[in-house]
């Protein structure tokens, strides 16, 4: 699976719905973490525009899209903007496991 950064921008106008709306919201997180699919998310900071980011294993774009049609910030129309981009992880990313023998070696030599 691929790792994608989602990011949702909020409008202010929509804060006392997403108050309303929330407990659902981070009932529909919680069982995307619980299923491994949600890797870290969190709001922006309180001095930022009101938004959020996701992190997200998929296999492809389309597929971590249609997983996020389903957050009911969406459903409800709460997201003003939403960006879907492949991420590829570099540092911090899982070890990369070696070959067992290093190309070009004769097996007695390694």
């Amino acid at each position: 699976m691929a790792t994608f950064a989602v990011t949702y921008a909020y409008s202010p106008t929509t804060s006392a719905s997403r108050d309303t709306v929330r407990p659902s919201h981070v009932e529909f997180l919680k069982a995307q973490f619980d299923g491994g699919r949600l890797l870290k998310s969190g709001p922006f900071g309180p001095e930022e525009t009101p938004g959020a980011l996701l992190i997200i294993s998929g296999d492809s774009k389309a597929d971590v899209e249609a997983l996020m049609d389903q957050d009911p910030f969406q459903l409800a129309g709460l997201i003003q903007e939403r960006t879907v981009r492949q991420w590829n992880i570099f540092f911090g990313a899982d070890p990369v496991v070696q070959d067992a023998q290093p190309a070009g070696l004769a097996t007695d030599q390694v």
